[in-house]
Parts: C-alpha cells; structure tokens; sequence
C-alpha cells in the first residue's frame, strides 16, 4: 500500500522568514540564494539586490523521514527546493507539484491556489498539506473534491515546524495506518 503524501511549503514551515529579521532561531542554519537563482520574479533586478537569506533547521530533513509520509515539494520553488532546501535538510531529490499557470494566482472563491492542484496531484490519496496560508475555505474545498482523508496542518511563519507539529503529523499518518488494518 503506497504511503500518505505529505506537502511541504518551504517559507514558512520550513523557513521561518516572518521571525524577527535580527534574530535567527535556535537550531537554524542560514543560507544565501543569489536573487538570479532564486524562485519567484526578481524583474530582472538580481544584480542590485541582496541575496536571500532562508533560514532551516537541518534536524527537520530527518523528523521528515521518520513520519512514515511519501515527501513532496508543494512551495513556489517547485524544483529549486531540490537544489536550495533539500541539501540543507539531507533529504533526497523529492517529486513536486508543478502548480505550473495557477502559481500565485489568486481564485475569486477565496480557496487557495495550491489547493486544488494538490488535491488533483494526490489523486485520492492520503495527504497531509504543511503550510502556512491555508484556511477553513481549503479545507472545505478537500472535504467537498478529495476523496481520500486530508490534514491541511496550518504552520505559523514566525516559528516555523516545532515538535507538536511533527507529532500531529505522526499521529495522523499512525491514524490511517490503523484505519486500513481495521478495515
């Protein structure tokens, strides 16, 4: 039996970018993405700015691997988070959803634009959805669309994931694995 998905956003689960700019977290490593190598639109102004600063905590790529979940990218980086994030984390090259014409394009129903791509990506699968801008409208649009089980785990941007969030995230994966053995 294949095992749940689990979507990882990078900025905000991973990287906690709204933290306060002069005070790295504890267990955090900084790394600096020169603008032209970075994901999303610089406007062609990567010479006259600063590089990105992310910050990740090495010790996540291993708490990751242990949840028993199939890892997949689900963040604006798409595949750059193979290149940029991945490394840092020790983790292996992960699949992703490529959001492709739907990236950052806001839906007039208020439901986020990842939702519905992932939602078709996981095919009825079980998933987990890591994120920081989800809200009571995603989980609707997965109850109403998906026609597996999906936990869309709201992760704050300033903290980014912490240990009660790597237990809910295991204790989900634990409840489908008890669900399929009862059933």
């Amino acid at each position: 039996m294949n095992r749940p998905l689990l979507f990882l956003d990078v900025d905000g689960p991973l990287n906690p970018y709204a933290a306060k700019p002069e005070r790295r977290p504890d267990g955090y490593t900084t790394i600096r993405i020169p603008r032209n190598d970075a994901h999303g639109d610089d406007r062609g102004l990567s010479s006259r700015r600063r590089p990105l600063r992310v910050w990740l905590n090495p010790e996540h790529g291993r708490n990751l691997i242990q949840l028993g979940f199939e890892l997949c990218w689900a963040t604006t980086w798409m595949d750059d988070a193979n290149r940029w994030i991945a490394p840092v984390l020790g983790l292996r090259e992960l699949p992703f959803v490529d959001f492709g014409d739907v990236l950052l394009q806001e839906r007039p129903d208020g439901v986020h634009w990842k939702t519905g791509p992932l939602v078709n990506y996981a095919d009825g699968r079980p998933f987990a959805w890591v994120d920081d801008e989800q809200s009571e409208l995603d989980q609707t649009y997965v109850t109403a669309h998906h026609q597996g089980t999906g936990l869309l785990h709201h992760v704050n941007p300033r903290i980014g994931l912490r240990e009660n969030d790597f237990h809910t995230l295991a204790g989900f994966a634990r409840s489908l694995s008890t669900s399929r053995t009862t059933s």
